[in-house]
């Protein structure tokens, strides 16, 4: 196995594993490891650079399997110590792969679909799995307070993974969030701040605290720690084809909020292909958006290399960024992948998130009807090839959007007798 890598940063010598340096995804330019997220040459984003080399591919496969039911089994490959499964974390991920037979059938998918369910994590979504990789980079720099700017799931999961590692959290969030989402938030015992604005507002709000005095010593999961947070969602790519036998999926369809998640898919696949772990073979990744805030979808269809912010109007909020940071990056991947950026309205959303739950028993969150409602869309459209193995995330729980769903409810009221039971029709 390959050694340990110790990185000296402007201000200590830390040990994240296998990562060797910041790298700028514009020009290349490499910095040592720490807590910036910008290059200092061009202002492109810096991404985990590895060294991976003496990694034997069977001796790291046994290592994987043997892993613990978590991200961690994953620690060879992330920026974080090898002792870091015995660190106070909330150790998210290992989700179940749902092989959705009756959405399949549903949809007319014939060559295997299914659904990445992250709902299963410690909060919910697939957010912990970001947050616990930007907690060991925030102890790895000595950070005492853990704060994000957030849409409403990242703000639950700075506050679950403070928690159980004795952090001080502070976060940001729009003011007029889902209030399941806000709850969920406060109850971990953080300070919780909402900003009047959306999204965006709040995130350029973030970036300026980051360099004022009255930030210091504060670790933003998704700015100043961001290449760090990122790479918690290769463990998406990982899990998927693990799952699978080792093997890649042939379509994959995922939300795109800041486009991140789908980046680092993409990037959790070219490192498994590059190492071994998996025959190297064509895949397609789609991304998911609503209607309603559609910027990447838009530049996409139009055929454009930049990406043009809009305002949010959508009820899927946990995507409603209006200026993703990775959408050129994931227009770049659809076109390479030969996939496509599709969206749906708000009423596709709602319908979608019925019919998976309907057919699988999978109540998603509003992004999740998104991946289900564009997976349904380029089916139809002839986009998506129903005889290729699919894979649809469903990154959150539907219990934190109920308002999307107000509405559903009781069949019938009947009183307690045979009688009345038979009149309502349901006998």
């Amino acid at each position: 196995m390959a050694v340990q890598t110790v990185a000296t940063t402007s201000d200590s010598t830390v040990d994240l594993g296998p990562a060797a340096a910041l790298s700028c995804r514009e020009c290349g330019h490499r910095v040592p490891l720490g807590p910036v997220f910008a290059c200092e040459e061009c202002f492109g984003p810096l991404e985990i650079a590895y060294d991976f080399s003496g990694y034997d591919t069977e001796e790291l496969r046994r290592r994987i399997e043997a892993g613990p039911a978590n991200i961690w089994r994953y620690a060879p490959l992330l920026p974080v110590p090898a002792d870091v499964a015995d660190k106070p974390n909330i150790n998210p991920g290992w989700t179940k792969l749902v092989k959705a037979d009756n959405l399949a059938r549903e949809l007319g998918v014939t060559g295997g679909l299914y659904v990445k369910d992250d709902s299963g994590n410690p909060t919910h979504s697939f957010k912990d799995r970001v947050v616990a990789q930007a907690l060991e980079a925030a102890r790895a720099f000595g950070f005492t307070t853990l704060s994000c700017s957030s849409t409403g799931n990242l703000a639950g999961a700075v506050g679950a993974a403070a928690a159980r590692a004795g952090f001080r959290s502070c976060v940001f969030i729009p003011h007029d969030l889902e209030q399941g989402k806000v709850v969920m938030a406060a109850v971990y015992g953080g300070e919780l701040v909402g900003i009047e604005g959306n999204y965006d507002d709040v995130n350029r709000f973030c970036s300026e605290l980051i360099g004022d005095p009255a930030g210091e010593g504060w670790g933003f999961v998704n700015v100043n720690l961001r290449p760090y947070y990122a790479e918690g969602s290769k463990t998406l790519a990982y899990e998927i084809c693990e799952q699978l036998g080792w093997r890649l999926p042939d379509q994959i369809v995922v939300p795109i909020a800041s486009g991140s998640q789908l980046t680092k898919i993409d990037k959790g696949l070219q490192e498994l292909i590059r190492l071994g772990l998996v025959e190297d073979k064509p895949y397609t990744i789609f991304g998911a958006q609503a209607e309603g805030c559609s910027p990447v979808s838009t530049a996409f269809k139009a055929g454009h290399d930049v990406v043009r912010p809009q305002k949010p109007d959508t009820i899927a909020k946990s995507l409603a960024i209006g200026n993703p940071a990775d959408g050129p990056y994931v227009l770049d991947i659809a076109r390479r992948t030969g996939g496509a950026v599709e969206d749906v309205t708000d009423p596709e959303i709602v319908d979608a998130i019925k019919l998976l739950a309907r057919t699988e028993g999978i109540f998603a969150e509003t992004a999740g009807g998104v991946t289900v409602g564009v997976t349904r869309k380029l089916l139809k459209e002839g986009v998506l090839d129903p005889a290729k193995t699919t894979v649809v995330l469903n990154t959150g729980d539907g219990l934190k959007t109920l308002d999307a769903v107000a509405g559903t409810g009781l069949t019938a009221t009947i009183r307690p007798t045979l009688d009345s039971f038979r009149e309502a029709g349901l006998a």
